[in-house]
């Protein structure tokens, strides 16, 4: 019964393989979603500049995108990893293995079944005999070999390409976009005010003036809009 036990223990570290090879494409996908998400988030405020209520809204709305996006692909993977969640049973296992061992499906099938006691009509010695000549067939099949950890590169470039958003904005000078959008978002009850259209450009090249005479600034306006009116307050 030792080869039947080494059975058994192989089931054990495919489906524990199985889950850490969920895990892994579990990181890359909620690394890749969740930024991807976490950038339309702050492009959204970016350029509508919203109220209080659209930005209250908008924060927990992220806030439920990214904790669902978490549960769901690490936390689920992971819970079952450590057993505190019910995950692929022997048979469901045995037909995952079978999908890529096409020779030992019906072989992993059927030892199974024996020995879950889905035959118990038979004699107990042949019975066991049988279960034994299963499991001897089945010792030298790699089961850990159906699951591979490197077919996980296809979801590499999700991953990669927020990260490079993220260096191209900081690069290029722009990272006030994120930072700016990332502070109202955040603080969400605050009130911000857009900027306004357009700013003024003073053209004097000395600033300098004498006291009680009057002095002329020049100034130009730069934007989509000249304002009627330029006041200084003093």
């Amino acid at each position: 019964m030792k080869t039947t036990s080494a059975i058994y223990l192989k089931l054990e570290a495919f489906i524990k393989k199985y889950y850490t090879n969920e895990l892994i494409k579990g990181m890359l996908l909620f690394t890749g979603f969740g930024l991807l998400y976490f950038l339309f988030t702050l492009f959204v405020e970016y350029f509508l500049w919203l109220k209080p209520a659209g930005r209250t809204f908008l924060f927990w709305l992220f806030v439920g995108v990214e904790i669902f996006l978490l549960i769901r692909l690490i936390v689920f993977p992971l819970f079952k990893l450590f057993r505190l969640q019910k995950g692929i049973d022997y048979n469901q296992a045995s037909k995952i293995i079978g999908n890529h061992f096409t020779e030992v499906s019906d072989k992993l099938t059927n030892f199974l079944q024996l020995s879950s006691g889905e035959n118990a009509n038979e004699s107990s010695e042949l019975l066991m005999a049988s279960i034994e000549q299963k499991a001897n067939s089945l010792q030298p099949i790699p089961f850990g070999n159906a699951i591979n950890f490197k077919a996980n590169k296809k979801y590499l470039p999700l991953a990669l390409i927020p990260i490079l958003l993220f260096v191209v904005f900081y690069i290029s000078g722009n990272s006030n976009i994120i930072s700016q959008s990332f502070n109202r978002v955040v603080h969400f009850n605050s009130a911000f005010l857009p900027p306004a259209p357009f700013k003024f450009v003073i053209l004097n090249s000395n600033l300098q003036a004498e006291q009680n005479k009057d002095f002329v600034i020049k100034m130009e306006s730069v934007g989509n809009i000249v304002p009627e009116n330029v006041m200084i307050h003093i």
